[in-house]
């Protein structure tokens, strides 16, 4: 399978989650992609434990107040890009990205602060894409 070129940031889809044209980083330092939220909890939902959040921030253009529940769910410790270990949350979901549909595992945090609400991280880039850091591409692909 050939690998496609890709750029140091992407617009990508969430189409499970309703979601397109979430603009992201590819960031190949990281192993798990990642995706900016608040809210996140563990709800009792008519006796099924369900890990609730909402996607993006109320600041954020692209918001949505729709509350998104999962049944599948693990947690982790993970490090993040200030060194830190926090416990994360992580789903799996698809992501489109340059009209790929690719199923792939996300972790949940606050990334308000951030200039990009998603990470790309190396276990979806691998052996699927190659990363080029001359192209910044915010745009849907061609």
């Amino acid at each position: 399978m050939s690998k496609e070129v890709i750029g140091r940031t992407a617009l990508v889809d969430l189409p499970r989650l309703g979601f397109i044209g979430i603009s992201a980083k590819i960031d190949s330092g990281a192993y798990y992609c990642t995706l900016h939220c608040h809210h996140i909890e563990i709800k009792e939902i008519e006796g099924i434990k369900k890990l609730c959040f909402k996607l993006l921030d109320p600041t954020h253009p692209e918001y949505r107040e729709k509350e998104i529940r999962f049944k599948n769910y693990t947690r982790k410790s993970i490090r993040n890009s200030f060194g830190d270990t926090e416990d994360r949350y992580i789903i799996r979901t698809a992501i489109r990205i340059h009209g790929r549909r690719i199923k792939t595992f996300v972790t949940l945090t606050d990334r308000g602060n951030m200039k990009y609400p998603m990470l790309i991280g190396r276990r979806l880039l691998k052996n699927k894409f190659l990363v080029d850091v001359s192209i910044n591409e915010l745009k849907k692909p061609t």
